[in-house]
């Protein structure tokens, strides 16, 4: 069954709200190599449960936390997606080491992600 995997908060000052989670949570926030402001965030360690996640920038000013999905097959779930009245906001997204990536928005518009994690031996 497909978990939710990471999560995404988004950050118009990515200063200031890297700042507000490093000190009221302890979690270590980091930039990511990638493009774009990035930055990862480690909520603690293995095996403690929970799940990390990241701060972006968004294109636009907006305020959400928005959630992303593992999935065996991305192709076979944005198929989903559509078919049960939701929608996909950005195309199928290749990530170098990571995977294949796509926002999708569900029948009320509340974005997701859903992730088909790249299995290729680097």
């Amino acid at each position: 069954m497909p978990r939710v995997i990471h999560f995404e908060i988004s950050a118009n000052d990515m200063e200031q709200v890297k700042e507000f989670y490093e000190n009221v949570f302890g979690w270590e926030i980091k930039k990511w190599d990638g493009p774009d402001e990035y930055y990862l965030i480690s909520t603690g360690e293995s095996p403690e449960h929970g799940i990390n996640g990241a701060l972006f920038k968004p294109k636009e000013f907006f305020s959400a936390t928005v959630n992303t999905i593992d999935v065996p097959d991305i192709d076979e779930y944005i198929k989903k997606v559509i078919d049960n009245g939701g929608t996909v906001v950005t195309e199928k997204i290749d990530i170098p080491g990571v995977g294949s990536f796509a926002y999708c928005k569900d029948v009320e518009g509340t974005m997701f992600g859903i992730l088909q994690q790249d299995t290729k031996p680097e």
